[in-house]
């Protein structure tokens, strides 16, 4: 049986459970389990089922064995952990609370803390979806009381929380890096700049529409002393020094990107006794927390790995090399079409899984041009941030919604979301135009 047939249903039919809201960790090992079994089973051109057994098992566990036991994967839960003890120990928050006050007199100012916040978050937490909700929990509601555009209350929020995927630390550039088999370390430098540059759009866009429609957001009136300033600066050293421990520490090459994390866990977790903010019962919570997320990642890691195994099996990505080589296309045009895949995903699909099902492609044709995965993965990683807040299913819309209730309908907040992600399509073709963006502070560790 023709493996390329085989390997082209397979992603057929990946793509329709998705689509029928089947885990993507099932669907991804379901459909690669039976797709080997098939190959395995008419290898000898007569359907010899029993010859298939063994080989099947052989390509599901031994995959996905080595996968749990990557130490890269570790990563992954020491991140998690440390968002989440951040967050009970009231450090992330901080960076808000700082940003609301040095921003009050400014237009749109608690916006922009939010957007600000969400940053600071993001450069702990490395979880855009976590991120959105952490924040929207706290800075949604206030805006909505405030009297703040519902538009902008909430669409501030819901791009804010995208700065995740980007600003390191990053599960996605985790992932990324474990199957693209590149440095994850300079995979988190990579996404500074980019992350600081759509920071600093986001904070753009919402002047410019506060400046414009000035009804959108209430002035703040109220005097603030130079006192107050500098206290809240000063209560947010903690999150400024676990950036700095692993942005830091992974270009001095102090610690590999593993290292840094564990520092950052038991840093942030001296902190919060230290300072009397977390406690025992906060601290195994947070733990709690943690295992359940982790074991979500951990499964559609397995499951990706397994379709991978299966995809090299079928060798649909030499076939499909080929056929683009054939083609002839130029480089701009395949980045566009790469780009139109993603964008189009994103509308449908969560940021693990497109990643996880289009990378076994997406990989060879980049490396046949001779692009650098690293900044491929900025690529990748920035256009995966864009879903987010893309209709009809951007998930970090669906996460403020949540959160606002019925006060907000969704439509709305895609409606002020529009804004945002003018500005995130600039900052994509300033990546793909100007690769030293994304390779600027890796190259120079």
């Amino acid at each position: 049986m023709d493996g390329t047939l085989v390997g082209l249903t397979a992603f057929g039919a990946v793509i329709l459970l998705l689509a029928l809201r089947v885990p993507i960790a099932f669907a991804l090992a379901g459909v690669a389990t039976v797709g080997a079994f098939v190959i395995f089973a008419f290898r000898t051109g007569a359907f010899t089922p029993e010859r298939a057994i063994k080989p099947t098992t052989s390509l599901v566990f031994s995959n996905s064995f080595d996968l749990i036991h990557s130490y890269d994967l570790s990563m992954i839960p020491l991140f998690v952990a440390l968002g989440h003890i951040a967050y009970r120990a009231e450090i992330t928050t901080r960076i808000y609370h700082a940003a609301r006050v040095w921003l009050a007199r400014v237009p749109g100012g608690v916006a922009m803390a939010s957007v600000v916040g969400c940053g600071g978050f993001s450069a702990i937490t490395g979880s855009s979806i976590a991120c959105a909700s952490t924040m929207g929990r706290i800075c949604a509601p206030e805006m909505l009381r405030m009297g703040y555009d519902p538009r902008l209350a909430t669409a501030s929020v819901a791009a804010g929380g995208t700065l995740g995927s980007l600003i390191p630390p990053s599960v996605l550039f985790i992932i990324y890096g474990i199957f693209t088999e590149t440095s994850i370390s300079k995979l988190f430098l990579a996404g500074v700049l980019p992350g600081v540059l759509s920071l600093f759009g986001f904070l753009l866009v919402i002047y410019l529409w506060v400046s414009r429609s000035p009804s959108a957001a209430p002035r703040f009136t109220d005097a603030i002393s130079r006192r107050e300033r500098r206290d809240a600066a000063l209560e947010a050293w903690p999150a400024v020094a676990l950036f700095g421990i692993i942005v830091g520490g992974i270009y001095g090459g102090i610690f590999t990107a593993t290292e840094a994390a564990a520092v950052c866990v038991s840093a942030a977790a001296l902190i919060g006794f230290a300072q009397r903010k977390l406690t025992l019962r906060g601290l195994i919570a947070a733990l709690r927390e943690t295992c359940v997320q982790t074991t979500s990642i951990f499964l559609i890691a397995a499951g990706a790995k397994i379709f991978v195994a299966f995809v090299a099996l079928t060798g649909v990505a030499p076939a499909i090399v080929s056929f683009v080589t054939e083609a002839q296309l130029s480089a701009l045009l395949l980045l566009c079409a790469i780009a139109l895949i993603y964008l189009v995903l994103g509308m449908f699909l969560d940021p693990i899984g497109i990643m996880v099902l289009t990378l076994p492609l997406m990989v060879p044709l980049v490396e046949g041009y001779g692009f650098d995965l690293i900044w491929f993965g900025v690529v990748v990683i920035k256009l995966l941030e864009i879903g987010l807040i893309t209709p009809p299913v951007g998930l970090n819309v669906f996460v403020i919604a949540g959160v606002v209730g019925k006060d907000v309908a969704i439509d709305r907040i895609f409606g002020g979301t529009l804004r945002f992600l003018s500005v995130d399509i600039v900052v994509l073709v300033l990546i793909m135009a100007f690769p030293i963006l994304s390779l600027l502070i890796p190259n120079s560790m």
